[in-house]
């Protein structure tokens, strides 16, 4: 027993990254919207909910490619796919001898582990690099230029997509927030209960196409 928690804590250590690293690349231009309350203008440039709706759309969708260009310009995308490969088709066979309890394959695998650790390593940094000259300026963007262009709610949500209990990472106005909006002296920020935040549907505008920008330019984890 000790020894298949000590397998599986190892294994969670080195379990392969691609979908973490996917996930941090969809959210480089929206950790902003986690950080701070509602942005966006009283009085917005950009005037009506459909306007501002396509208008942020379209700017994740320029600001996301533009990251994976630069991604793919810094990144030599060859060796990342040998090395994802290479550490992908360990981690399968290790964990396939672990089910089948053959424990001299699984021991013969783990001699490897410290030369895979070696080559997660160089996957992340290689990945993370363009984030080092990226997200700073997106930050600088996402807080100063966007904000005076788009109201604080461009979009209204069928459903509430406050999923997280606790009222943390809210994404669409709730009645409580209606109801503030109303009081004298409030910022007049929600006006019906689901409406979208502005930085809410930059969040799941970049997520919906993030996945979709990395294939076309071919800077995606996956090594088919």
């Amino acid at each position: 027993m000790k020894r298949q928690e000590a397998f599986l804590k190892q294994w969670g250590l080195t379990m392969e990254h691609s979908i973490f690293l996917s996930f941090i690349n969809a959210l480089a231009l929206q950790i902003p919207g986690l950080s701070r309350g509602p942005l966006g203008s009283a009085n917005p440039i950009v005037k009506g909910m459909i306007p501002s709706a396509f208008g942020i759309m379209g700017i994740s969708v320029g600001l996301n490619l533009l990251n994976a260009i630069i991604k793919r310009k810094m990144v030599d995308q060859e060796k990342l796919k040998r090395l994802l490969k290479e550490t992908r088709a360990w981690q399968k066979e290790r964990m396939a001898a672990f089910k089948s309890k053959d424990q001299a394959k699984t021991d013969e695998l783990n001699k490897k582990s410290a030369y895979m650790n070696k080559m997660n390593m160089e996957v992340m940094q290689m990945n993370m690099r363009p984030m080092m000259f990226t997200f700073l300026p997106l930050i600088l963007v996402f807080y100063f230029v966007l904000p005076p262009l788009f109201s604080y709610t461009v979009a209204i949500s069928p459903i509430s997509l406050n999923f997280i209990p606790g009222g943390f990472f809210e994404l669409t106005c709730t009645a409580a927030k209606v109801a503030d909006s109303q009081i004298a002296g409030h910022p007049d920020i929600c006006h019906h209960v689901n409406e979208l935040y502005f930085w809410a549907w930059y969040f799941l505008s970049s997520a919906a196409f993030s996945g979709i920008i990395m294939r076309i330019t071919k800077t995606t984890m996956d090594t088919s």
